[in-house]
């Protein structure tokens, strides 16, 4: 038999956001069909001064890790000539660093796919320097990825050049249709697996990341783990089961949240699902954890924390809250217990860090590890310690 491909998936208008999810076949003599995967977008990402900062979350977590792009390069004319994994995690990865658009899409092995918007700006919206960098993207034939809460599809300059170009602007926080938003059903209680929620005492404090790492080792100790996102990164990065919950509207978010969770536990019978938290509890501007734990209904807690962080991400008048305190106020909010916390070692050396956790497991009396810096096992041993039945599958899983 001969295999013929099929043309690649279209990457312009009328593009789905979930691209390239299917195998294409095609059967020329009527046999049995051949699968291959079509080929992975690439992609350039956008984050100019802001990479491996906070506000950079969204190029720092693409970089990291990423199931729907080939990531290419980053954009950042502070960082120019950087190893974007030597800047994040001392670790290198060959994804380089440009100072602009014309040396990053000059140095790419063929046409760029994508630009992607990697930088989660308190505004929510483009600068007018970034309006130009945007539209000289679209001349040169790359479709926009944006995760703001301006939508760029709502303006005319931007779909003008769009059809001009024949490429497309998705807006990944834009939610469904209010006709079609669900509200909470109270349904959650029949997901008869594991809820953890990961939340944290700030924004752009490591949630994603950690939810994210806990996630993959359980499925290479051979967990069937499932992650539910809650955020735009999230989305971007590949996510299968997520909404962009600070996008929709207060009366639906606890719904929305809670069939994505659904859907997850019927299309992929897990053992566990970990849910990605956003913001803080305590954090009176963003008001999504609220949602999240009313959604989810979580069986337990993991708290990530920045022990070197002195005030609120872009509150500098804000002190940053005690694991306890944001303890006690998740566990008299909700049903639920926090049964571990994660550091985000900012600013901190090792020795700080080591430090850091020996205190907050004499103080709090859970298990404490940093997700990047320690082994990955301690954050699983810190969830089988609190729910010994996934222990049993791993143990089931190994024979």
């Amino acid at each position: 038999m001969t295999l013929i491909p099929t043309t690649e998936p279209s990457i312009g208008k009328n593009m789905e956001h979930t691209p390239f999810a299917a195998h294409k076949t095609r059967v020329v003599d009527g046999t049995t069909p051949l699968l291959f995967q079509p080929k992975t977008p690439t992609a350039l990402v956008y984050c100019e001064g802001n990479f491996g900062l906070i506000d950079g979350k969204t190029a720092n977590g693409l970089v990291r890790h990423s199931e729907k792009y080939q990531i290419l390069s980053v954009i950042d004319s502070t960082q120019a000539g950087s190893d974007t994994g030597e800047v994040l995690d001392n670790k290198p990865n060959a994804i380089p660093i440009f100072g602009n658009l014309e040396e990053a899409y000059s140095n790419a092995p063929s046409k760029p796919d994508f630009l992607i918007y990697g930088i989660a700006p308190a505004s929510g919206r483009l600068s007018p320097m970034e309006r130009k960098i945007v539209l000289n993207a679209i001349g040169r034939g790359m479709n926009i990825i944006s995760g703001l809460h301006e939508f760029l599809n709502d303006d005319p300059e931007f779909t003008a050049a769009c059809k001009a170009n024949n490429v497309e602007i998705i807006d990944v926080r834009r939610p469904r249709s209010k006709n079609d938003m669900r509200m909470f059903s109270g349904n959650i209680h029949n997901v008869t697996c594991p809820r953890i929620a990961v939340l944290g005492t700030d924004c752009a404090i490591g949630k994603r990341t950690t939810a994210s790492i806990l996630t993959k080792a359980l499925v290479e100790r051979g967990v069937k783990a499932v992650m539910v996102t809650t955020g735009q990164t999230g989305m971007i990065q590949g996510s299968k089961y997520g909404v962009a919950l600070d996008a929709v509207p207060s009366q639906f978010c606890a719904g929305e949240l809670e069939a994505k969770i659904i859907e997850a536990f019927e299309g992929e019978d897990p053992d566990i699902i970990i849910v990605e938290g956003q913001g803080s509890l305590s954090h009176p501007a963003f008001c999504t954890s609220a949602f999240i734990l009313r959604g989810s209904v979580p069986n337990g807690v993991i708290l990530q924390h920045a022990p070197m962080r002195e005030h609120r991400c872009d509150f500098e008048q804000m002190k940053m809250p005690t694991p306890q305190s944001e303890i006690q106020l998740i566990e008299a909010f909700s049903d639920t217990s926090v049964i571990g916390l994660t550091i985000n070692h900012e600013n901190m050396t090792d020795s700080e860090i080591d430090m850091s956790i020996a205190e907050y497991q004499k103080m709090l009396g859970i298990p404490v590890t940093d997700a990047l810096s320690r082994p990955t096992e301690l954050l699983v041993d810190m969830l089988l310690t609190a729910f010994p039945v996934i222990g049993e599958k791993l143990v089931v899983s190994a024979q």
